[in-house]
This record gives structure tokens, C-alpha cells and sequence, in this order.
């Protein structure tokens, strides 16, 4: 007689299973909404603001300068908690940033050049612009070094104010941000690995390439499990800070070495899965046949639900939840903590600094990208896409000046000085704020919601249609 699985697992208690159901439920719903890993990261920053802002603030400042060693051996290496958070967990969220990228080269708005026109024009103009304000304003050698702080444009919390506006906002507008923001990313990385590296060690240079071609060797030898790339990846990371590059560039670089086809695919998928479901049918149908028959094709069935799905889309799911919801807010947790008195609010380079960050985020953002999309629009190299008008392209200006975690991961690379850095984490907190609240307002006053003839009604079909 067939018998079917039971509603709960041996062992299971069923109040506790329904106790949990209730508290779990809604929390795992939250986390499915697009702007949920902004609200985390809101609430870590507003949590570090007001910790460092009150009496006990030193506790935490102390609590970054915990040291944490690793050693094997004669082999000891000591860093502080604040540096295996910036150089180390930061490394998997630039991880990350290359499998995205990869994947947009591979089958996204990078992958045909005309698609890729409009995004790329809008994201070089909201980097120039932003650093020529900040620049106008910090000409002297104490504070130009900034400069590339208001170039960044924040992911997590652009996309997530243009899904509070709900349906307002197209598709195709959707998509247009999102692909400004991975370019935006990629000049953040290009910025970070030429102008705040300090002087290149070859012989770090060299322990790096080793990394990376042991990378590209376990991928001849057709390895395909990801564990097996983490030893290639920390000797990447190591010779990376050993050059003086910043290791995080190694996040990136294993990133964009990730392979986007599947082995499987759906078909093979399908093939496997039917074998082993007759391989386990016929061992049910025997008499005295034992657990660990299963094993077998079991493991085959996992290799064809692994490969089902290309190396790069499967890293980027898996890793995903984890760096947005753990990583980023933990970061912002460890970095958003200014202490908002008279050295970071004062006259000299540390005034100039903040001012220029806000200006460079709340105003030279949504120029930049305005005026860079209008100039290659008119000249004929792109086009808007359909369904997008000027007023979208205003909206994703403003939300473009949302900076924050990469603009306080350059911040830091920028300052050593406190009060200077200080200032600078204070700018892009403000100029964060009010780029998010003026794109809210603006995505109200602009944007319609009504359907446009011929425009992309989902995703998907934004992510694959052409410009007019």
C-alpha cells in the first residue's frame, strides 16, 4: 500500500512545530519583500548612530579593536574585529558584485551593447559629476582625497525606495537602475583598485596570480563543487593585501572567474531525475532491501539538482540572503557609528568634506545621470527604453544618490584621519537620507503607474527587450 510522508518529522512536537510556524511565518515573509535588506540596514545604522552617540560610546569603539588571530603553526596572523569585517566578510559581498556582474555580461543589460549604452552613459555621468562637485569644493591635498566617496550608488537601498513606490514605477525602470548600479559598482571597484591601493608589491602581485590560476586549473579539471575554490580564493585575497591592492578586489575577481553555464541544465535535469526516480522505484518494490540503497541515488540526484542551474546563478542565490541580511547590515553596524560632535560638524577640511559628499550624492548624482542619459540619448548613440520617460530618469537620479555602503567602504579607504572620516561617514548619512526622501517624493509626484503600449509588463521582459 503506497504511504505517503507525514505532515511533521519523527520527533516532532506539534504545538512547538506551530508555535514556531507562527513566529517564523511573518519573518520569512518580510525577508522575501524587496526592501527588506534596506530596512536591516537602516535599522543597523540608526543602532550603531545612537550607541556611538551615547554614554557608552566607547565601549563602542573598543568593541572594533578586539583583535581576532588565526595561525597554523609558526603562522599567526592578528587583526583587529573591524578589519575581518571590512577585508574580510566584505570580500564574499564583492563576491557577490562579480557573479552579478559576470551574469549581466553573460545574459543581462551588459550583454548587448546597444541595451548597455544608456546605463553605462548614466552611470559614468553620476560618478564625474559627484567627484567634480566634491572637488570644487576640497581642492586642498587634506581633503581632495575623497573625491571618489560620492561616486557610489547604494543597491540595496536605491532599489528598495523605488519598491515602496510600488506600481508606479515600470518594469523597464526597474531594470535600467539596476544595471546603472552594477556599472556603478564596477567603477566603484576600478576606483578602489587604481586610487586607493597603496604602492603594488609584486611579489604579492604574484602570489595572487598563483590563487587565480589554481582557480582557472580546478575549472579545467572540471571541479565543481565550491568548496573546493575557497583555498584557491584565500591564497587570491592574501597575495592581494600582500600587494597592497585591496583584498577585497579578490571577492571580485573569483567572482568574474565563476563559469555562467549550467552542466545539466533543465533537460539533463529531467533525464537524471527520471533514472533515479525508476532506480528508486524498483528498490521499493524489492522485499528486505535497506536504508543506505538510497544513498546512490540519492547523490545523483543532488548532482543533477546542483548542476541544474549555472555555477554563477546558484553562488549568487545561496550567497545572496546571507550578505544582505548578515554582512551588509554588519558592516554598516561597524562603520555607520559617527560621533556627531564639533569634529565632525566643524570649519576647515572637515567641513568642506561633509558638504562635498552631500552635494556630490544629493546633487551631482541625479545631474550626472540626467544630463549623461539626455547627451547620448540626442546624439543618437541609445535610447530611452519603452515605457521610460525623462521623469523616470529623474527619479533614478535622486535614488542614484543613495550611497552608503560603498560609499562608506571608500570613506574609509580615503581617511585615515578620525575626524575626517568622521565627516565623511556623516555626509553620506544625510546626503543618503535626503537622496531616499526627494526620490519617494519625486517617484510620487512623476511617476503614474499607468501602463505604456509596447512597454515591458514584467522583469523579465524588461531584462530581454530592445530599445526603440
Amino acid at each position: 500500500m503506497h504511504r505517503s510522508h507525514p505532515q511533521l518529522a519523527p520527533g516532532t512536537w506539534a504545538p512547538a512545530r506551530r508555535l514556531a510556524q507562527r513566529v517564523l511565518g511573518p519573518l520569512d515573509r518580510f525577508l522575501h519583500v524587496e526592501a527588506a535588506s534596506g530596512i536591516v540596514l537602516l535599522i543597523a545604522s540608526v543602532v550603531a548612530l545612537a550607541w556611538a552617540n551615547s554614554p557608552w560610546g566607547d565601549a563602542y569603539e573598543h568593541l572594533w579593536h578586539i583583535p581576532i588571530t588565526i595561525g597554523v603553526g609558526s603562522f599567526v596572523f592578528a587583526q583587529p574585529l573591524h578589519f575581518w569585517i571590512n577585508e574580510g566578510l566584505m570580500t564574499i559581498f564583492f563576491f557577490v558584485v562579480g557573479l552579478e556582474i559576470r551574469r549581466e555580461i553573460h545574459e543581462g543589460e551588459l550583454a548587448d551593447l546597444k541595451r548597455a549604452a544608456l546605463p553605462v552613459a548614466a552611470a559614468v555621468g553620476g560618478m564625474i559629476a559627484p567627484a567634480l562637485l566634491y572637488l570644487s569644493l576640497n581642492a586642498s591635498p587634506a581633503s581632495r582625497h575623497g573625491w571618489g566617496v560620492p561616486t557610489a550608488t547604494d543597491i540595496a537601498f536605491a532599489v528598495g525606495v523605488l519598491a515602496l513606490l510600488g506600481k508606479r514605477v515600470p518594469p523597464a525602470l526597474r531594470v535600467l537602475l539596476l544595471a546603472l548600479a552594477i556599472i556603478d559598482d564596477i567603477g566603484a571597484i576600478i576606483v578602489i583598485a587604481l586610487f586607493y591601493s597603496s604602492g603594488v608589491a609584486w611579489t604579492g602581485l604574484l602570489i595572487a596570480a598563483g590563487g587565480g590560476l589554481a582557480v582557472l586549473v580546478l575549472q579545467r579539471f572540471g571541479v565543481r563543487r565550491p568548496a573546493a575554490y575557497v583555498v584557491p580564493g584565500a591564497v587570491l585575497w592574501w597575495g592581494m593585501l600582500r600587494a597592497g591592492v585591496h583584498p577585497t578586489i579578490a571577492g571580485v575577481v573569483v567572482g568574474l572567474l565563476t563559469p555562467v553555464r549550467s552542466w545539466f541544465g533543465s533537460h539533463g535535469f529531467l533525464t537524471a531525475a527520471r533514472r533515479v526516480l525508476d532506480e528508486v522505484g524498483e528498490l521499493a518494490g524489492r522485499e528486505g532491501h535497506r536504508a543506505d540503497d538510497l544513498l546512490s541515488p540519492l547523490r545523483q540526484i543532488k548532482t543533477a539538482q546542483r548542476e541544474a542551474l549555472p555555477p554563477v546563478l546558484r553562488l549568487q542565490a545561496a550567497l545572496h540572503p546571507w550578505v544582505a541580511y548578515g554582512i551588509m547590515p554588519l558592516f554598516a553596524f561597524a562603520n555607520a557609528g559617527v560621533r556627531v560632535d564639533g569634529s565632525s560638524l566643524g570649519h576647515g577640511a572637515s567641513g568642506t568634506i561633509l558638504l562635498g559628499v552631500m552635494l556630490g550624492l544629493v546633487v551631482g548624482k541625479p545631474l550626472g545621470v540626467f544630463l549623461a542619459s539626455f547627451a547620448m540619448v540626442r546624439l543618437g548613440v541609445c535610447a530611452l527604453p519603452r515605457g521610460v520617460g525623462w521623469r523616470g530618469i529623474a527619479v533614478v537620479g535622486c535614488v542614484a544618490g543613495i550611497g552608503f555602503t560603498m560609499a562608506i567602504f571608500i570613506a574609509g579607504l580615503a581617511f585615515d584621519d578620525p575626524a575626517k572620516l568622521a565627516a565623511a561617514k556623516l555626509g553620506i548619512l544625510v546626503a543618503s537620507t535626503i537622496a531616499a526622501v526627494i526620490g519617494l517624493l519625486v517617484g510620487r509626484l512623476v511617476l503614474s503607474g499607468a501602463p505604456v503600449p509596447g512597454a515591458a509588463r514584467t522583469l523579465q521582459e524588461a531584462e530581454t527587450s530592445a530599445e526603440k
